[in-house]
């Protein structure tokens, strides 16, 4: 007899991947309005693409503050780096998001996490007169979970 419980080999119906892509695209564009929405309604606050970007990195590295801030709110991973061993607040550094970062580090993002972290973008930016001491007395400097870089 065939079971009907969905396994790991079904395709994934065209809705779902629609509904996923509406949200990245949302994140990249900072829909906050439509994210808080779906939010509410369920919608994992670690979603991630087939990059590994979350919702966060994409919100983080477009610049939006108000949706970063809105994400880590409803639970989502400060320091879920992406496929390429990148944080969201490595990628907030080279796009030079001053009010991203500050989102990031109130959430308790951890400048030491990913490849290259966040206090390495510093160095290769110049920008450790602006941030280094904040990023060294960080509440979440040293805490994200030590995994092996995917690289």
């Amino acid at each position: 007899m065939a079971s009907s419980k969905p396994g790991a080999s079904d395709p994934i119906p065209p809705q779902v991947i629609e509904l996923a892509s509406r949200m990245y695209d949302a994140a990249r564009s900072g829909n906050t309005l439509l994210l808080e929405q779906a939010l509410a309604a369920g919608l994992p606050p670690n979603l991630t693409n087939d990059r590994g970007d979350s919702l966060l990195m994409l919100a983080a590295y477009h610049g939006h503050a108000d949706l970063v801030q809105l994400l880590i709110q409803h639970g989502a991973d400060p320091n879920r780096i992406n496929d390429k061993g990148q944080s969201p607040l490595a990628g907030a550094v080279f796009k030079n998001e001053d009010a991203v970062i500050e989102c990031l580090l109130a959430g308790g993002a951890d400048p030491d996490h990913g490849r290259p972290s966040a206090l390495q973008c510093l160095d290769m930016f110049k920008l450790e007169d602006k941030w280094l001491e904040k990023f060294q007395q960080a509440k979440g400097k040293g805490k994200a979970a030590r995994t092996p870089s995917p690289l």
